[in-house]
């Protein structure tokens, strides 16, 4: 499980996609999310403007990441 620290009180899906590399600007979300099953904390997502705060789990592509306040 990979652990996300941000700064803010949450962070998009979008910005998540950009910060792990997935995706090398925002406009490729959409793209990435209609072509990937990302799941949020177990429920299939795939709006690139969800709000992921401190300790939600996101799966994508069977990696798990944690997001945590830094």
């Amino acid at each position: 499980m990979k652990v996300v620290k941000i700064n803010t009180l949450y962070i998009t899906l979008g910005q998540l996609l950009k910060m792990e590399n997935l995706i090398s600007s925002g406009g490729e979300a959409k793209y990435f999310l209609a072509n990937n099953d990302v799941y949020v904390d177990g429920v299939l997502d795939n709006r690139r403007g969800r709000k992921l705060y401190a300790d939600m789990i996101i799966k994508i592509a069977n990696i798990e990441y944690v997001i945590k306040n830094a």
